[in-house]
């Protein structure tokens, strides 16, 4: 970890030729202490840097000093450059790396490739968090990276719904999915997905594990998915929402479920309604969901819904209906 730090300041200074220990220190995202600490390492390793005291005074690269970034075309370092540092990678802490590796591309690049690849980032933004899903709250994922790395296996606690669960663990990957971090371990021989937020204590039981050599995570993720996509898909319903709606989808369907349950959401339109698409588990769970809504709800299709939920509007309408003078069914 110090190795890529220490790297991320020596390219840093590569590129701004100068910085207070405070200007530094904050780009890093480091304390002043350590950046000084990170300094003297620099210096004994022969890095030549210049103290200038006062003021206006700080830390910089001696004249004429200067180190090569060979192998990248240019297209290649703006894409990389183009790319902002990913909370996904700070997550499993490759945040300091990536921005060692910014900073190197940043500093071996001349001014119109910089400019070009702020041009880039100015115009395309991934986001890939699901809609209507604050980020999961994977408190356990920096130990799990960690086992991944080195091949620990792990004891864990895991929840599913009401029941905790205990299991012993060989982490073989981490996989992030619309936001969402998921757990690809072998138990007894067989692979298994887990969510990582879902683990609730994580204990590293001192052994290690063989990865097989054969093993890719790509393939088999891309494989247990499509495999996942084949089984009998629930019920699936198009409707239109207003904004009401929208904000009670998380009442109705739950924080961690509405994700699993919005396929699609589109943009709103003129007067604020968007078109979602859900999967709901049956008829009738489906008209007591999308009721619960709120009036601010239309289903387009299927058929058979959209007349359900008519039905129970007329019905609950029927219900409801004042009566002068009389007050059925109290």
């Amino acid at each position: 970890m110090r190795a890529e730090r220490l790297v991320a300041l020596l390219f840093t200074l590569h590129r701004k030729r100068a910085g207070t220990v405070g200007e530094l220190a904050n780009e890093l995202g480091v304390t002043e202490r350590t950046l000084r600490r990170d300094l003297a390492a620099l210096r004994e390793a022969g890095v030549p840097l210049w103290s200038e005291p006062g003021r206006h005074g700080g830390v910089r690269l001696v004249d004429g000093w200067r180190s090569r970034l060979d192998g990248l075309t240019s297209r290649e370092a703006v894409a990389l450059l183009a790319l902002d540092v990913p909370d996904a990678l700070a997550g499993l802490g490759l945040g300091t790396a990536v921005a060692a590796a910014h900073a190197k591309v940043s500093a071996s690049m001349p001014a119109q490739l910089q400019e070009q690849a702020r041009t880039v980032a100015g115009r395309f933004h991934l986001d890939a968090q699901a809609w209507f899903r604050s980020p999961d709250d994977a408190a356990a994922l920096p130990a799990v990276a960690k086992a991944v790395w080195t091949q620990r296996r792990l004891d864990v606690r895991y929840r599913r719904r009401d029941k905790v669960t205990r299991r012993t663990l060989d982490p073989m990957g981490l996989v992030l999915k619309a936001g969402v971090w998921y757990l690809v371990a072998r138990v007894d021989e067989t692979l298994r997905t887990y969510r990582v937020s879902r683990l609730e204590a994580v204990a590293e039981t001192g052994e290690t594990f063989e990865r097989p050599a054969e093993f890719s995570l790509a393939d088999w993720w891309r494989t247990s998915s499509a495999e996942f996509e084949k089984m009998p898909l629930p019920l699936r319903v198009t409707a239109r929402l207003d904004s009401a709606a929208v904000r009670a989808m998380r009442r109705v369907f739950g924080e961690e479920q509405v994700n699993e349950v919005l396929v699609s959401l589109s943009p709103p339109d003129d007067n604020g309604w968007v078109v979602a698409e859900f999967t709901l588990e049956g008829k009738e769970v489906a008209v007591g969901q999308l009721t619960a809504l709120g009036p601010g709800v239309e289903v387009v299709a299927p058929p058979e819904i959209r007349a359900a939920v008519a039905d129970f509007g007329r019905a609950l309408a029927e219900r409801n209906q004042v009566r002068e003078g009389n007050h059925e069914g109290i």
